[in-house]
């Protein structure tokens, strides 16, 4: 591998943001005018649609653990060549499908993909690549996610100049012509090719955590703190999760507001994300990353009451800038905590269990959020259900203490530990 001036960590955190890019931009944000176009023409329900994404977490999270092994085993790279390969296949099929049972089979081999190819196997190779800085790059490569939802607009336009399916077989040629080329950039660990996390000189290798105090999946299990993220994270998406499947259709379908109004809220929600990305990445590293997520829990639940109470588009605005804030300041800490807490050698398959737990927010939020819709014929009551459900979340984060290191015998029953102060490094 060629060395430079810039260490090549950073080339990892470069192909992590347009792979995290191309996901949000072509299927996370843009799913929610899909499914406005889907019910146009088919008539699909809420609850379906709804399905559909929650059905794709759902196989998330059951094949976590599986994916996190494997990425701890044969490394990042070769899952995201796998994820992105699928990822383009998916939407080329799904510019064939016809019935619910065909819209399904497409979507699952996309969120197959997506997952694949995506938030984990990124998340592996990153934390082996950084320790001091880690909540940045972290944080910079998530905010490709955000950056792909200022692609809403343009995913909009071709939707309603070229149609649903001419877009989803563009978006599959896409993604097959970027997202392999950026795979190939990602490395495992730093080592084999000759560098230290963060680029340190050869001598700074003393000062790394000895490899003794990472922790197994075993061990991290054992811990209070393992689950406390876990359920935060999954209160917190339960949230993130019925935005983006029904932000758009509550704009237009509830307040009156057009297609490409909707898609502008999106976009200005995205821009306040990767505000909060780039400021979460930098005071990530320098304060408590606990505090910051549950402070960020009550921001989320009081957006959706916003959002859920809007009787001006002043209001979606102040959904959207505090929304975007909020996820973008807690989302890359999700990974910089765990990491934290438990180190980088078994990263992959811890958060791989971890993703059991969160996935039932990711499938939670949509369902419920549709259900009642279609039962109430508003999205208002299962806004409320799920912000007062995302601020119950912020006391998980509260309770999520550092774990006692497993170097120690008697540590590794441990279910607590010391707690984080406000100025932890």
């Amino acid at each position: 591998m060629p060395r430079g001036r810039i260490f090549y960590g950073w080339w990892i955190v470069g192909a992590g943001f347009g792979l995290e890019t191309l996901i949000g931009g072509l299927m996370f944000h843009a799913y929610g005018a899909y499914v406005v176009l889907l019910r146009e023409e088919f008539g699909w329900s809420k609850t379906l649609l709804s399905a559909a994404f929650s059905m794709s977490r759902a196989e998330s999270g059951i094949l976590g653990p599986l994916q996190g092994w494997l990425t701890d085993r044969f490394g990042p790279r070769v899952l995201i060549r796998v994820g992105m390969l699928l990822f383009g296949l998916g939407f080329m099929l799904l510019s064939r499908i016809g019935s619910p049972l065909t819209f399904f089979l497409a979507f699952f081999v996309i969120a197959l993909g997506s997952s694949l190819g995506g938030y984990l196997p990124i998340g592996v190779a990153l934390v082996s690549w950084f320790r001091r800085r880690r909540a940045l790059a972290l944080g910079v490569s998530a905010t490709g996610m955000a950056v792909g939802g200022l692609l809403t607009p343009l995913v909009v336009a071709a939707l309603t100049r070229f149609g649903w399916r001419a877009t989803a077989l563009m978006s599959g040629v896409m993604i097959l012509l970027l997202g392999l080329p950026m795979a190939q950039l990602v490395r495992h660990r730093p080592e084999p090719y000759g560098y230290l996390p963060d680029g340190d000189a050869p001598g700074a290798r003393a000062a790394a955590p000895a490899a003794g105090s990472d922790f197994t999946a075993r061990e991290a299990m054992r811990t209070r703190a393992f689950w406390y993220i876990s359920l935060g994270h999954g209160a917190a998406l339960l949230v993130v999760s019925a935005v983006m499947v029904h932000l758009i259709g509550h704009v237009t379908e509830q307040l009156g507001y057009s297609l490409r109004q909707g898609a502008a809220v999106v976009a200005l929600m995205t821009v306040m994300q990767v505000t909060g990305q780039l400021a979460g990445g930098v005071v990530g590293d320098r304060l408590s990353k606990r505090v910051i997520a549950g402070s960020c829990m009550l921001a989320h639940a009081l957006a959706l009451v916003l959002l859920a109470f809007a009787a001006a588009f002043w209001m979606v605005v102040a959904f959207a800038v505090l929304h975007g804030l909020a996820w973008g300041l807690r989302g890359p800490l999700m990974s910089a905590l765990r990491a934290d807490y438990f180190g980088s050698a078994a990263f992959g398959t811890i958060t791989g269990i971890s993703s059991m737990i969160v996935m039932l927010g990711m499938m939670g939020g949509p369902l419920i959020a549709g259900v009642l819709a279609d039962r109430m014929g508003s999205y208002v009551p299962g806004f409320l259900v799920l912000a007062t459900l995302a601020a119950f979340g912020s006391v998980f984060f509260a309770l999520a203490t550092r774990p006692g290191r497993p170097e120690n015998p008697q540590n590794r029953a441990r279910s607590g530990g010391r707690s984080d102060t406000l100025w932890a490094p």
